[in-house]
This record gives C-alpha cells, structure tokens and sequence, in this order.
C-alpha cells in the first residue's frame, strides 16, 4: 500500500470514530471515557462528556489490605472517578485507545462488515 492511500484509510478510520466512546488511557496509569470529537497532526485527541477513572493509591490499598481478612490474598479496590467535561489529550502521553461498541450500534453498522450476517 502506498503512503497515500495508507493516509486515506487512516483517515477514514479516524473518521469513522467520531462521536464514538472511546476509553483513553495514558502513562500515569489514568483513563479517560468520553466522546471522541477530534484529533490534530500532533496525535492530541479531543474527548467531551468526560469521566477520569484513577487507580487507587498505595496508601488506599494499604489500609484495605490491613482491614481485610487474614487469609485473604487479594484486596478489591474500586477506581476513583471524576467528571471533567470537555478535554484535550496529549498524544505524546495516551498508551492505548479503545472504542466502546454496544450490540445496538453493531445491528445498525452494515451487514458486509459482519461476520455473522450469513450465518443461520
């Protein structure tokens, strides 16, 4: 494939995205849930209607482990989370992206991108 249409199918992908739900994460262990809005050159990404989930701190699973039964293995902890809105993203810090999908957005995606569309 040539850059031009390597650029061209990045291009659509991107578009294909917008105003999906994507999940965020970045290299502070933070991760970011919102509407996918728009992108730069810079790989910055643009998400509204915002949430940010953080992993508890060490000093959080501390004390859960010291209240939780001693013959426990494991301690459950649940992430903090924040409404922040409207939100841009440095490209430089985001790890991984991922699109959230719902069975009702894939029924009205068409039927030649599904695998199962021919099956019984």
């Amino acid at each position: 494939m040539d850059p031009a249409q390597e650029k061209a199918g990045a291009e659509s992908f991107l578009k294909s995205l917008i105003n999906k739900t994507l999940r965020v994460h970045t290299t502070d262990s933070r991760m970011f849930v919102g509407t996918f809005k728009c992108t730069d050159p810079n790989s910055n990404v643009i998400l509204s209607l915002t949430h940010e989930y953080r992993q508890p701190s060490r000093q959080k699973l501390a004390e859960l482990a010291a209240t939780a039964d001693p013959g426990s293995e494991m301690v459950s902890a649940d992430m903090t989370s924040r409404y922040l809105g409207l939100i841009v993203i440095p490209g430089e810090y985001i790890v991984k992206m991922e699109a959230e999908e719902f069975v009702s957005q894939m029924k009205t995606r068409s039927p030649f991108g599904r695998r199962d569309f021919f099956s019984g």
